[in-house]
C-alpha cells in the first residue's frame, strides 16, 4: 500500500526553510523512500514569504507539487494565513508560538511550540530554527527516521556547525515529546 506524505514548510525568506525541505527529502531517500522537493520565494526573498514542499512516498511520485498538505509548518503569521487553506482535514499544523491560530478548523492537530525562541534563547542561534522545526516534524509525524534525519542534517550544514545542529535537532524532538 502506498503511503504518501505531503509536507509544506513555510515562513519568511532567510529562515532556512528551503534547506529544511532539502534535508527532509534527503532523509526520506536515506530511508529508502521516494521524495520530491520544490520551493518558492516571495518577490522580496529575505523577509518575504517562502515555502518548501516535500512529497515523500513509498511508490513513484506522479505529481511534484503539494496539493493538500498532510503537515504544514508555519513559522510566521503571514505564512500561516497564506497556506492554512492548503492543509487537509485532520492534518497536522505546526506553528511557532507567536502565530495567532484563533478560529482554526477543529479537525486540525495544532501543535504550537516556541521554535524561534528555542533557536535564539536555548541554542543561541536564530539560524537553526529550521533544524528545530525538522526535529519537531520528525517527532510528530515519523515521516523519516531520526537516524536518516540526523545523517541528512550533518551532510548539509556548514562544517563546524555539526554539534550546534545536532543540539537544534534534539531541541526540536524535545519540544513536542514533552
Amino acid at each position: 500500500m502506498n503511503k504518501q506524505h505531503e509536507i509544506r514548510l513555510s515562513g519568511s525568506g532567510g529562515q532556512g526553510l528551503i534547506l529544511g525541505g532539502i534535508i527532509l527529502a534527503e532523509a526520506a531517500l536515506i530511508d529508502g523512500n521516494n521524495a520530491i522537493q520544490s520551493q518558492s520565494y516571495g518577490p522580496e526573498a529575505r523577509g518575504g514569504a517562502s515555502k518548501a514542499e516535500v512529497i515523500i512516498s513509498t511508490e513513484e511520485i506522479d505529481y511534484p507539487k503539494v496539493d493538500k498538505a498532510d503537515l504544514l509548518l508555519a513559522l510566521t503569521e503571514v505564512a500561516y494565513v497564506k497556506y492554512i487553506k492548503s492543509l487537509k482535514e485532520g492534518g497536522i499544523l505546526i506553528v511557532d508560538e507567536n502565530v495567532n491560530v484563533e478560529g482554526i478548523n477543529p479537525s486540525y492537530r495544532v501543535v504550537q511550540i516556541p521554535i524561534i525562541n528555542t533557536a535564539t534563547e536555548k541554542i543561541g542561534k536564530s539560524m537553526v530554527a529550521n533544524i528545530i522545526a525538522l526535529g519537531a516534524i520528525q517527532e510528530l509525524s515519523n515521516v523519516v527516521t531520526k537516524e536518516a534525519l540526523e545523517k541528512a542534517v550533518l551532510k548539509r550544514v556548514p562544517r563546524g556547525t555539526e554539534e550546534l545542529n545536532k543540539a537544534a535537532l534534539q531541541a526540536g524532538y524535545e519540544l513536542v515529546s514533552k
